[in-house]
């Protein structure tokens, strides 16, 4: 068993935002400062260029310069999601596959310490293939062999580009030894995540939760390791609800998944790319990032009244505070 397995096991890792101006120019300073006050917090390790960080949209000097911002603002492990660049021209599955081994390669040149692939589907969108469950395998194969980093698997929904990993294929997955764990971020698929979870029992890999919407109840169905995008800001909404899973103290569990889920209903709903630009004006009334970098310019025009909704959530979490003070 690879040793991240057991220092990521109980953890927490926010998928962070990349600050951003309203052109997609990325704003280092506040990435800087952001990475620097975020890492204050009790958190098990982060993860860059996921769907939260915006990082299949980003340059590849952008990227680098994004791992190497956060290489150098901390010491916890650092998973870096791997995939196709929307920039890419690959439209066959080999070269779907070389792209995402390609940027596999340059995170573990930019010092990450483990990769997490984007689902096949999301490779260049070739989601008819008849054998997808063996030439997912063999991807993840091919990854860990040619980046030489352990992976994590990642079971994400279609509205992101994902589809559903069947029981089986975990299961394929997580035999593999460079395999960490599977995340799943199935979005509202309560089924598909019990699933997916369930199949991961007794692998003594890491069965990671990415549901945003669904992050205290995935606990309940043995997810031991959270990786979310909704702890790109208000860190400890996310923290304090593992926490009271992991002490066994479940009425804490219970205050601390009702305030989650809270600020979860003011951020991730239809049109659900708009979560990202919620997420940022999240961390910006928190302090986290400054307005002009609170921008996602590759989601889904969003009207006032949604950032009106954020905040509000955010006040009412935090009663007495209006500056962005609260944790």
């Amino acid at each position: 068993m690879h040793p991240l397995v057991e220092r990521l096991r109980g953890t927490l890792l926010p998928a962070v935002v990349t600050p951003m101006d309203s052109d997609g120019v990325v704003a280092y300073d506040a990435l800087s400062a952001y990475a620097v006050t975020l890492t204050k917090h009790a958190i098990g390790g982060v993860a860059v260029w996921a769907h939260t960080g915006r990082g299949l949209y980003l340059s590849p000097g952008d990227r680098a310069k994004v791992l190497e911002t956060w290489r150098a603002a901390t010491d916890v492990p650092i998973v870096a999601g791997v995939g196709v660049p929307k920039s890419s021209a690959a439209q066959t599955l080999e070269e779907a596959a070389d792209a995402t081994v390609e940027m596999a390669r340059a995170a573990a040149a930019g010092g990450a310490d483990a990769v997490m692939v984007y689902p096949l589907a999301a490779l260049g969108q070739l989601s008819a293939i008849a054998d997808g469950h063996a030439q997912a395998v063999a991807l993840h194969e091919r990854v860990a062999a040619e980046s030489g980093l352990p992976l994590v698997g990642f079971y994400l929904h279609g509205e992101a580009g994902g589809y559903p990993y069947s029981p089986a294929l975990i299961r394929d997955l997580l035999s593999l030894d460079a395999m960490l764990g599977v995340k799943t971020a199935t979005l509202d698929r309560a089924i598909g995540c019990q699933d997916a979870i369930w199949a991961g029992r007794g692998t003594g890999k890491l069965l990671i939760t990415g549901e945003d919407r669904m992050y205290g109840p995935s606990f309940m169905w043995g997810a031991d390791t959270a990786l979310v995008g909704i702890a790109s800001a208000q860190v400890e909404l996310s923290a304090a609800v593992l926490r009271a899973w992991t002490a066994g103290d479940h009425a804490a569990f219970l205050t601390a998944s009702e305030r989650l889920d809270r600020f979860a209903a003011a951020t991730f709903y239809a049109p659900i790319e708009g979560y990202v630009q919620r997420m940022l004006w999240a961390a910006e009334w928190e302090g986290l990032v400054p307005a002009t970098a609170a921008h996602d310019p590759y989601g889904p025009e969003l009207p006032p009244s949604e950032r009106e909704l954020v905040i509000r959530c955010l006040e009412e979490l935090h009663p007495g505070v209006s500056d962005g003070s609260a944790p």
